[in-house]
């Protein structure tokens, strides 16, 4: 084997012990002495590792009641016992949980878990070239038969009853890896490991369930064990540099298409780059060369263009020019033509004004006259209202009777009256001693008064209507 370290090798074996210790309960047991003058070996270690982390309690929790020789044993439902009595033959019981009284003095018993159990193994092993291959596997079982495996298995171990059956069976599992293996090659191992797992498989399973069984399922010549599985973890090949040299050819393939690859990839990529490279200048001239033509084009135009424009503009100018002939003498024209239609305008205008003012003179001399006929109409009207009214008032007085008269006069004596000047002194001329001849003679007077008045008035009223009818 090769002197160099493996450290592949290392982690693996590290790992496998760490993966024991879980597996096992912990139990404090002083190492083994190593012997002087030397390191441990691996093997010394491994061993060491065991012995520590062996349960340092009874692998099943098994409770004992009573006192003296009355006690009772309690088993847990999950632990084998078989229990036997001194002068009995054969075992007063055996199962699976079973709980009995027991007397010290003649009794004995052996309690198994019947939990399923789990062997790691590490053969160190030699393959048909002579290299050193560590091939880790692991070994599940249970007992199938516990009448028959206390007798064959030595369970005697109160801390660890499976201790010396694991053993033995790792043993066994070891030596057939080691035999199956000396028979393969490195690549066989490393590649199928399905030889190694059915070959460890039926030797296991020939040892622990026997070759035959009854029609009742008890397997005979076995241990009374019952295989569950068989399974082959890693297969590590001891010396790193056989390890390096066996994956040389497979990394150099893989380096040679990785780089075949990466050249392709150059090539294409050198290729795409000149095509995009010559696409672009092809493009840059054609571009360059459109630009150009482009700017003749424009040139060309703008040359135009100005000539064109040159033209049009001495065109426009003569045009100009004889537009402003035609408008000056459109001009002269039209002020020649503007200065006779305003003569002509004045004329009227003034021939207007003077129809107008003789027309306001005429309508002035007619609305004087109408306004002096209003007026005349209007004096006539009022003096004829006038007449009507003194002649009604005339007759009215006319057809009023004596007596209304009398009303009148009587109605009107204090206004009269109050009129009249006072006397100075008050003079009474008794005429016939008579008071009522007084009054009468009194009021005839009054009434002769009246009557003068009227004829006076009638008088004057005639007198102003011949007046105005005269006028």
């Amino acid at each position: 084997m090769s002197a160099e370290r493996n450290v592949y090798l290392d982690q693996a074996v590290a790992q496998q012990e760490r993966l024991e210790q879980d597996l096992r309960a912990r139990r404090a047991a002083p190492a083994p002495a190593a012997p002087a003058g030397a390191g441990p070996s691996r093997k010394q270690r491994i061993a060491a590792l065991q012995q520590a982390t062996m349960p340092s309690t009874p692998a099943v929790d098994v409770r004992v009641t009573g006192f003296w020789r009355w006690k009772t044993v309690i088993v847990p439902p999950n632990a084998f016992v078989v229990h036997t009595r001194r002068g009995h033959p054969e075992p007063l019981h055996v199962g699976l949980g079973i709980s009995f009284r027991f007397d010290p003095a003649r009794d004995s018993y052996l309690v198994v878990p019947g939990a399923m159990q789990t062997i790691l193994i590490n053969a160190y092993c030699i393959c048909r070239e002579l290299q050193g291959l560590v091939v880790q596997a692991y070994v599940q079982w249970i007992i199938h038969d516990f009448a028959t495996a206390y007798r064959k298995l030595d369970f005697s171990d109160a801390d660890d009853p499976m201790r010396l059956v694991n053993l033995q069976l790792r043993e066994q599992a070891e030596a057939a890896i080691k035999d199956k293996v000396a028979t393969m090659s490195v690549h066989e191992v490393l590649s199928d490991k399905q030889p190694i797992v059915e070959e460890l498989t039926a030797r296991l399973r020939a040892m622990a369930e026997g070759e035959g069984s009854s029609a009742t399922g008890v397997a005979h010549g076995g241990l009374g064990l019952r295989i569950v599985t068989v399974q082959i973890k890693e297969a590590i090949v001891s010396s790193a540099r056989l390890w390096e040299n066996l994956q040389k050819p497979f990394r150099a393939e893989q380096g040679r298409v990785a780089r075949l690859a990466e050249l392709a990839a150059e090539e294409a990529i050198a290729e795409r780059e000149l095509t995009a490279s010559r696409a672009r200048e092809t493009q840059r001239l054609q571009t360059e060369r459109e630009l150009d033509e482009l700017r003749a084009a424009n040139e060309a135009a703008a040359f135009d263009r100005e000539a064109t424009e040159r033209v049009r503009r001495a065109q426009t100018e003569q045009e100009v020019q004889r537009r402003l002939a035609e408008l000056a003498n459109e001009t002269t024209l039209h002020e020649l033509r503007l200065e006779r239609e305003r003569s002509a305008e004045e004329l009227a205008v003034g021939r207007d004004r003077a129809e107008r003012e003789h027309e306001l003179a005429r309508l002035a001399l007619e609305g004087e006259l109408a306004l002096a006929r209003a007026r005349a109409d209007a004096e006539h009207a009022r003096a004829l209202l006038e007449l009507e009214r003194v002649r009604m008032r005339a007759a009215i007085e006319n057809e009023a009777s004596p007596e209304r008269l009398q009303s009148k006069l009587i109605d009107s004596l204090p206004e009269i009256v109050a009129r009249l000047p006072k006397p100075a002194e008050l003079r009474q001329v008794t005429i016939n001693g008579g008071d009522g001849n007084a009054v009468a003679t009194l009021i005839a007077e009054l009434g002769a008064v009246v009557g003068a008045l009227r004829e006076l008035a009638a008088g004057a009223n005639r007198s102003g209507s011949g007046e105005r009818r005269a006028s």
